[in-house]
């Protein structure tokens, strides 16, 4: 079973990867953080993902980190959907035009 992600929102856009992993760090051993960036200008997206080591972690990283400040904001920190839970636009950004 794949391990489970937390998604963690309204991220400083000074936040970067190393700086995501210690504040999670202080719940326990994370596997992985990484902050989202614009592919064009390698700016922060705001949000990013945590996976910790040990899936018992994750609750207790949402019950004690949601709300919580990091570099300045109140992040948001939830399990992350699978991808296939998501909505979805369609597959793409462009309506079809019905004539």
């Amino acid at each position: 079973m794949a391990q489970q992600n937390l998604f963690v929102g309204s991220l400083a856009y000074a936040t970067n990867d190393d700086g995501l992993k210690a504040h999670f760090e202080q719940i326990g051993p994370v596997a992985s953080a990484r902050v989202i960036t614009d592919r064009d200008t390698g700016r922060s997206k705001g949000f990013g993902f945590v996976e910790m080591e040990n899936d018992d972690d994750n609750q207790k990283a949402v019950d004690q980190l949601n709300g919580k400040e990091l570099d300045g904001r109140e992040i948001n920190v939830s399990l992350a959907r699978p991808k296939e839970d998501r909505p979805s636009n369609g597959g793409g950004s462009f309506r079809q035009r019905s004539w």
